[in-house]
């Protein structure tokens, strides 16, 4: 880019991430975007989801507190969303987080139709509600916009396949190295950490067999962070011996891994049955921050890592049990994990990667079209 651009990002809340995901991977790419010199700016509504539980819960002042990690886009995050008009008037790129009312996905695409030669309009799904709730989705009318950005490869040929949008393009998520790194700790690592929450049960069987039982059965302490967790749900974790901490801000997870010592990813069942290729934000920031990972059986359809490298699969409780105390046990093996798998992240799968993969993409669409040779 010769020049830098005016970029803003419809987002459901940068300001929360009580059960909301996407907002880690926002604020890093954002930041990075910022950094890298471009006017940047994100928009949600006052009646976000995630930041009206996060207030009722723990109070308006953590709407904000976020920010301390984040200085570069202090200022830059707006309660409240301008009309399509404005949001486009002005702006090089625009995009708009799937997450969003559909008359207003609809309106910019319209807007968008009438400015030709105007800012390069985007789609971002980061969700697996194209084949959880396949209906909702079609109610996004993406006819005037330049692209549709996917968080994995499956989900891209799903948009593709439905005729859903006119250039799909696969952009995955990415650890924020700035603030997910390794941190050093003055006493032994212990225990295992999950961080992640319940939802709507859509993997309450997976989480017994591959994080609560083995865990249990391993001999090893398990403490659990997160949201979403109804009386049954702490009653489980309470039969296994494992203790829920509640919600943690993400802006605490590094430190949260820096004490344990493995980490479990367990994927939701839409993941593993239906959009394979697709890991959730918590492989990305697990590995950089440095903690050994093992996952439950999910299809790295895309080699997005080196899998018994970066990350160990065991692929029933057992193993999970056999495999948690070996790492228990090999100090040597621990090392090593961490070693892979900060080496994939800094080499593939960073927020300043993301940055560039968009800024290259922007820059393809808004190259005027060739000449006949």
């Amino acid at each position: 880019m010769t020049r830098p651009l005016v970029i803003r990002y419809v987002t459901h809340s940068l300001r929360s991430c009580w059960n909301h995901g996407n907002a880690h991977f926002l604020r890093g790419v954002l930041r990075e975007l910022r950094l890298a010199g471009h006017d940047v700016h994100s928009y949600e509504a006052p009646d976000a989801w995630s930041a009206r539980h996060l207030a009722a819960d723990h109070g308006a002042a953590m709407l904000s507190a976020w920010a301390h990690d984040y200085p570069e886009l202090a200022g830059r995050v707006h309660v409240g969303i301008p009309d399509a008009a404005a949001l486009l008037d002005g702006a090089d790129v625009v995009i708009v987080h799937e997450w969003n009312d559909p008359a207003l996905v609809a309106a910019l695409g319209v807007e968008r139709a009438r400015s030709a030669g105007g800012a390069v309009l985007l789609f971002h799904d980061t969700h697996h509600r194209a084949v959880t709730a396949p209906h909702e989705m079609a109610r996004y009318d993406l006819d005037g916009y330049d692209g549709v950005l996917a968080f994995g490869e499956t989900l891209s040929e799903l948009y593709r396949a439905r005729g859903w949008g006119r250039e799909v393009v696969t952009w995955h998520e990415a650890a924020d190295t700035r603030h997910f790194r390794p941190l050093a700790v003055p006493h032994p690592r212990s225990g295992v950490a999950w961080i992640g929450n319940w939802g709507d049960g859509e993997r309450a069987t997976e989480l017994r067999d591959f994080l609560l039982r083995p865990v249990r059965d391993a001999g090893l302490e398990l403490r659990v962070w997160g949201v979403r967790y109804p009386d049954d749900a702490l009653a489980m974790l309470a039969a296994h011996g494992a203790s829920w901490m509640g919600w943690a801000p993400n802006t605490r997870v590094p430190a949260l891994f820096a004490t344990h010592l493995a980490t479990v990813h367990v994927p939701r069942r839409a993941y593993v049955q239906a959009l394979p290729g697709i890991p959730t934000i918590r492989v990305f920031e697990a590995l950089a921050c440095g903690i050994p990972l093992v996952s439950a059986p999910w299809d790295d359809t895309e080699s997005l890592f080196r899998r018994g490298t970066d990350h160990l699969v065991a692929h029933d409780s057992v193993s999970m049990t056999r495999t948690l105390r070996t790492l228990h046990d090999d100090r040597a093996l621990r090392d090593a994990l961490v070693h892979a798998g900060l080496e994939t992240i800094r080499a593939r799968h960073t927020c300043a990667h993301r940055a560039r993969e968009l800024l290259q993409l922007v820059g393809t669409l808004r190259a005027p079209a060739a000449a006949p040779a």
